[in-house]
């Protein structure tokens, strides 16, 4: 027989791996999607949580990348069942209220310890409360910051925002966004978006399923595309859901994002890996209208420029030192031309 072990940091308290938390602390429907497994109080405005990332799955895991590494995403996933669960177990946030993300941010500041081993990724986070809002003695909403840990090893930092609403606040909200018509339900959205998907190894994937982006084209150094809308995807939407899931949009920001590092900046997907990922939501997205994904990549610089650089497969390489540098790709995401969120990413090649 085999024990789960415990993970001892010297900024934490050990954390146990040897099974996840409640689902329903984690607003997940299926086991599968669960990750976190332990949750400690640290003081009255921090605590350590602990997961478990899978070497194999069927989203997180699909991917083209060489060396193999854990999905940025999957980190932040992560992070915010971390945050969730917390609010919850921690701040006192009733089980029924909805949990409205204001903004994401992720950096790894050291990619190469997030390799894909031959056991499962036992991650660490520190959690800190930097804001908190309250009305009338009820936690209205949380902003954390996460030191994320492999180990002793600190790989990097992330930072959630998130507010909460009674169930009939909620609502109010959200017919008041929509004119008043009911909300719709992805339960009951088609099982195909129209238009034409992206082949899969153009984003980093392997399994078209898992492909998010529409009739996608290029010009000159920016990249526009439709978001698919997977109403049935197990995992980017594990349950109904009234409106876009912040991480759908992520994944469709990802995408978009390599894509047009690839087809403007000959950046491999297979070598590309996401580095840093800022994002901030400023209005719900609607399940019924058309989402448009647009990227900017920086030019490069003109020939015959003191900054030149060439850019190659997986990286930007510097001609004078052969340093690769890290490429930053803004992304929007619109409705009927009002901005849901903006997204700031750095792509960089993956670690040797």
């Amino acid at each position: 027989m085999t024990t789960a072990p415990e993970v001892v940091s010297p900024v934490l308290p050990a954390l146990d791996y040897t099974r996840t938390v409640d689902r329903l602390l984690v607003h997940r429907d299926a086991l599968g999607e669960v990750f976190l497994t332990d949750l400690k109080a640290i003081d009255g405005t921090s605590y350590a949580a602990g997961a478990q990332l899978p070497r194999s799955h069927a989203y997180y895991g699909d991917h083209l990348l060489r060396p193999n590494c854990h999905d940025p995403l999957l980190i932040l996933e992560a992070c915010r069942q971390a945050a969730l669960a917390g609010a919850h177990r921690f701040f006192a946030v009733p089980a029924d209220n909805k949990f409205i993300l204001t903004h994401l941010r992720l950096r790894l500041d050291q990619p190469h310890l997030t390799y894909v081993g031959t056991s499962p990724f036992l991650l660490s986070m520190r959690i800190r409360i930097a804001s908190r809002k309250e009305r009338e003695r009820r936690v209205t909403g949380l902003d954390y910051e996460i030191e994320l840990y492999a180990g002793s090893s600190l790989i990097g930092a992330a930072a959630i925002g998130l507010r909460f609403k009674n169930p009939n606040g909620y609502l109010t909200l959200r017919l008041n966004n929509r004119d008043g018509m009911a909300l719709p339900s992805s339960a009951s959205y088609p099982a195909a978006t129209p238009g034409a998907p992206l082949t899969p190894h153009l984003v980093g994937r392997a399994n078209p399923d898992n492909v998010v982006l529409l009739d996608a084209v290029v010009v000159g150094d920016s990249a526009q595309a439709l978001l698919r809308i997977p109403a049935h995807h197990a995992s980017l939407f594990d349950h109904p859901q009234d409106h876009l899931p912040g991480m759908v949009i992520a994944e469709g920001a990802r995408q978009l994002a390599l894509f047009a590092a690839l087809d403007i900046r000959g950046l491999a997907p297979s070598k590309t890996l996401i580095t840093e990922l800022d994002v901030r939501f400023s209005r719900f997205g609607e399940l019924e209208d058309d989402t448009v994904l647009s990227a900017t990549v920086p030019q490069a610089a003109p020939t015959g420029s003191e900054e030149v650089t060439d850019y190659t497969l997986g990286g930007v390489l510097d001609p004078l030192g052969g340093v690769d540098a890290p490429l930053p790709v803004h992304v929007e995401a619109t409705q009927k031309g009002e901005s849901l969120c903006s997204f700031d990413l750095v792509l960089a090649r993956v670690p040797a």
